[in-house]
C-alpha cells in the first residue's frame, strides 16, 4: 500500500506535519462475537433474533429490509403491482438471479419454497401468510398444495391472490421465514454461503453468484460463539473482534463511544395459557392482575411497558396495566369464586414456567407469589434451560409463561398475531371472535389510521381479558466502531443486514512538528 507524504513550509521555518493518507481500506473478513446459542439453521423453523441476523447473510426473499427504516426493499423481486381490489399482487423476479450453486432462481422455486414453509410442522411464522388464498387450509392439513394461490405465470412472474387486502404483505415477506430456500442442501439465495460451522464458530463466505454481488464488499464473516465477557472485551480492544452483539463487559471496553444502544420494537411480558380450567376464566385472571404491584415488578427496567404493542407513531392510546389495588383484588377473587362455585378457603394453584437460574424470573416469582397469596392462590414454578424454553411452551402444562418478543416487521400486527385464533404463533390457546374480527377488518381498511384504530381496539380486548402482563420494552446493546465498520445502522428490530457491511477507509494519521529548520 503506497503512502504519500506532504510538507507544509512557512518562510524560514519548516514546521512540518506528515500525513499518512491511505487508499481505501482493504476489505477482509469481519469478526462478530455472538452469545452462546445452538443455531437453528432452518429459516422455516428458526425464531431467535440471533438466527434472523445470520439469515440476512445466507438467504434472501422477494423483499429485504432497508437497514435504517426497515421498509421493504425489492430483493429477488425487482418490481410488483397491486390490483385495484388490492387482492392480487403480481411480482416480477430479477432475470439472472441465482442460488449459490449457480442455478437460476425462477418463479417455481419461489412457489416451492413457500409451499414447503406452509407444510413444515412447527414453522412459527407460517400463519403470517394465512391471508393468501388456500394457505391456511393447506397449513392446517385441510387443503391441497395446488390450491394455494401463489401462481406461476412464467419463469419470472408470480401472482399472489389474497382473501383480503394486505397492505403490509411486503413487510412480512422481508422476514427470514419467507426467504427463498432451495430443496438442495447447502445452497443459498443470499449474499453469503455457509463455509464452516462448529459449536464455537460459523463462517460465511461471499456468494459470487448473488445477484447484487458487486455491492457486497467484504469477502466473508465469522460469527464467534461464546459468553466469556472478559475474553470478548479483550479481543475487541486488541482488534480481534469487529462487532460484539452484547456479550461483553462494557466496563472493560477502552473506547466507550463504541457502545451502540437502541430501543427495540419489542416487549417483555408474561402470558396465560388456556389449558387449566380456573385460569381459563377472565374473572380469575383479572383478580390476579389487579393485585400485582406493577411499580415493583418493572422497577429495574429503563423502558417500562403497560401494553403489549410497543406503540408506533399514529397508533391510538390503549389503556394499559399500571394501577393496582390489593383490596379490590381480594373482592374480585371472592366474586369469581362465588360465580363459579369455588369455596373461599380453597387453595388455587398456578404454575409459572421459568428459565433455570434466571434472576429476573426469580424476582418476579417472589413478587407475584406475595401479591397473590392473599387471594388464596399458591404460585409454584417449573423450569427448563433457556435453550429449551420457547420450544417447550406448546407442550408445557403450566399456566403462566414468560416471553421476550421482538416484532418481525414494523406493524402492530407483529404483536397482535401472537393471540389471533389459529395463528401458528399463538401459544396461549386463547381465542376471541371479536378480537379476530377486528384484525380481519383492519386488513380491509384503506388507510394506516383506520387500520391502527381497529388494531388498538383489538389490543384493548386482549388487555381487558387479562391475558398478558407487560413488563418492559427491551433495549439492545452492541459494541462496534462505526468509524471502522461501515454499513451498520441501528434500528428498532435490531436486524443489521450483513450485505451492507464493509471496512471504511482508515482515518488519516497526523504526526505534527517532526522537522524544524533554524
Amino acid at each position: 500500500m503506497k503512502k504519500k507524504i506532504f510538507f507544509i513550509v512557512a518562510l524560514g521555518l519548516l514546521n512540518a506535519t506528515i500525513f499518512f493518507a491511505q487508499e481505501p481500506a482493504e476489505q477482509r473478513t469481519i469478526n462478530i462475537s455472538v452469545s452462546n446459542h445452538v443455531y437453528n439453521m432452518n429459516p422455516f423453523t428458526a425464531s431467535y433474533t440471533s438466527e434472523a441476523q445470520l439469515f440476512t447473510g445466507l438467504y434472501e426473499g422477494l423483499f429485504s429490509y432497508e437497514p435504517v427504516t426497515l421498509a421493504p426493499l425489492p430483493a429477488l423481486c425487482k418490481s410488483y403491482k397491486i390490483s385495484r381490489d388490492k387482492k392480487r399482487w403480481t411480482l416480477t423476479l430479477r432475470n439472472g438471479a441465482k442460488f449459490s450453486n449457480g442455478k437460476e432462481i425462477k418463479a417455481q422455486d419461489v412457489r416451492n419454497s413457500f409451499i414447503r414453509l406452509l407444510g413444515t410442522k412447527g414453522a412459527p411464522f407460517a400463519s403470517l401468510i394465512d391471508n393468501i388464498s388456500g394457505a391456511q387450509e393447506f397449513r392446517l392439513g385441510k387443503g391441497k398444495a395446488e390450491d394455494v394461490r401463489i401462481d406461476v405465470r412464467d419463469d419470472y412472474t408470480l401472482v399472489i391472490r389474497l382473501k383480503e387486502p394486505m397492505s403490509h404483505l411486503a413487510k412480512i415477506l422481508c422476514h427470514h421465514s419467507f426467504s427463498i430456500v432451495p430443496e438442495e442442501k447447502n445452497v443459498y439465495s443470499g449474499p453469503f454461503f455457509l463455509e464452516n460451522q462448529s459449536p464455537s464458530e460459523i463462517e460465511l463466505k461471499k456468494n459470487t453468484e448473488y445477484w447484487d454481488a458487486q455491492n457486497v464488499k467484504i469477502p466473508g464473516i465469522k460469527f464467534l460463539i461464546g459468553d466469556d465477557y472478559q475474553e470478548n472485551s479483550f479481543k475487541y480492544n486488541n482488534g480481534e473482534l469487529d462487532w460484539i452483539c452484547g456479550n461483553a463487559d462494557f466496563s472493560k471496553i477502552i473506547n466507550k463511544a463504541n457502545l451502540q444502544m437502541n430501543a427495540e420494537f419489542g416487549t417483555v411480558y408474561m402470558f396465560f395459557k388456556m389449558q387449566n380450567e380456573v385460569w381459563k376464566k377472565s374473572e380469575f385472571r383479572n383478580a390476579l392482575l389487579e393485585a400485582i404491584p406493577y411499580d415493583e415488578l418493572r422497577k429495574k427496567f429503563s423502558i417500562q411497558a403497560e401494553t403489549l404493542v410497543n406503540p408506533l407513531p399514529g397508533y391510538p392510546k390503549v389503556t394499559g396495566l399500571a394501577d393496582w389495588d390489593n383490596l379490590d383484588a381480594v373482592e374480585m377473587m371472592k366474586d369469581a369464586r362465588k360465580k363459579y362455585g369455588i369455596k373461599e378457603d380453597e387453595k388455587l394453584k398456578i404454575v409459572f414456567a421459568v428459565i433455570s437460574g434466571d434472576q429476573y424470573l426469580k424476582e418476579w416469582t417472589d413478587i407475584l407469589s406475595k401479591a397473590w397469596e392473599p387471594l388464596g392462590v399458591e404460585l409454584t414454578t417449573e423450569s427448563t434451560t433457556a435453550e429449551l424454553y420457547n420450544t417447550s411452551i406448546p407442550e408445557w402444562n403450566a399456566d403462566l409463561f414468560y416471553y421476550s418478543w421482538i416484532g418481525d416487521f414494523a406493524d402492530p400486527l407483529a404483536f397482535l398475531e401472537l393471540f389471533r385464533g389459529g395463528s401458528s404463533l399463538n401459544n396461549s390457546l386463547w381465542k376471541n371472535e371479536k378480537y379476530d374480527q377486528l384484525l380481519l377488518d383492519a386488513l380491509r381498511q384503506d388507510t394506516i389510521e383506520e387500520q391502527y384504530k381497529l388494531m388498538a381496539q383489538a389490543e384493548q380486548i386482549l388487555l381487558d381479558d387479562a391475558m398478558v402482563i407487560p413488563v418492559s420494552h427491551p433495549v439492545c446493546a452492541h459494541i462496534i466502531d462505526l468509524s471502522v465498520i461501515g454499513g451498520w445502522k441501528g434500528n428498532a428490530l435490531d436486524i443489521h443486514p450483513l450485505k451492507y457491511l464493509y471496512l471504511q477507509e482508515a482515518p488519516v494519521k497526523r504526526i505534527p512538528n517532526l522537522v524544524k529548520l533554524n
